[in-house]
């Protein structure tokens, strides 16, 4: 990376158990705090969003806010390093796919990048619902490979990032956002 380039990384953040005293929220506020505490890092946060959990009946409503990221410091595999060792400060634990989580911290985006390569992120994205539930890729997939289809994710990505375009579809924020069913978006609110 040459001096004084910066990297423009997308970040969704989300949480729906309670750390101790400490509410989801305040979790998601506290973890955007500690990435940036990492040097070299600008953090714009969207606004904090109370969500119905993914799956559906899969616990509490969730937490999520979305980030943009910038730094010059981190690649790609650094960045998504250093998610996980903010995840692990507030007590995440990877072991369960789609759990309640006290802390998720999902990499989207790294500008245009398209990580490994364009057919595999295309394998990824199009991979089925049941195959989802079963499968998970064994490396670094960018975009994030359910960008487009989650609302939790896009509502206050639309905030932060409404023009960032997804490098394989083609379509901004706002656009796979207003692609979605309204039925994804209505238990969607603002905290405050």
């Amino acid at each position: 990376m040459t001096a004084g380039h910066k990297l423009q990384f997308l970040v969704a953040f989300g949480g729906n158990l309670q750390l101790s005293t400490v509410s989801a929220a305040e979790t998601i506020l506290l973890a955007a705090e500690r990435l940036k505490s990492g040097g070299d890092l600008t953090v714009r946060l969207s606004r904090l969003f109370v969500t119905p959990s993914f799956p559906p009946g899969s616990g509490a409503d969730y937490v999520n806010a979305a980030a943009v990221v910038e730094t010059g410091r981190f690649g790609a595999t650094e960045m998504l390093a250093r998610l996980h060792e903010v995840e692990a400060q507030f007590g995440r634990d990877r072991r369960t796919r789609w759990g309640a989580r006290v802390l998720d911290l999902d990499l989207l985006a790294m500008g245009d990048a398209v990580l490994p390569d364009g057919p595999t992120q295309d394998h990824w994205r199009g991979l089925p619902m049941e195959m989802q539930l079963i499968q998970a890729p064994d490396q670094l997939i960018l975009p994030h490979p359910r960008l487009q289809d989650r609302a939790f994710v896009l509502v206050p990505l639309a905030e932060v990032a409404p023009d960032w375009r997804h490098p394989r579809l083609g379509l901004t924020v706002t656009e796979m956002l207003a692609r979605l069913p309204a039925t994804d978006k209505a238990g969607i609110r603002p905290l405050t």
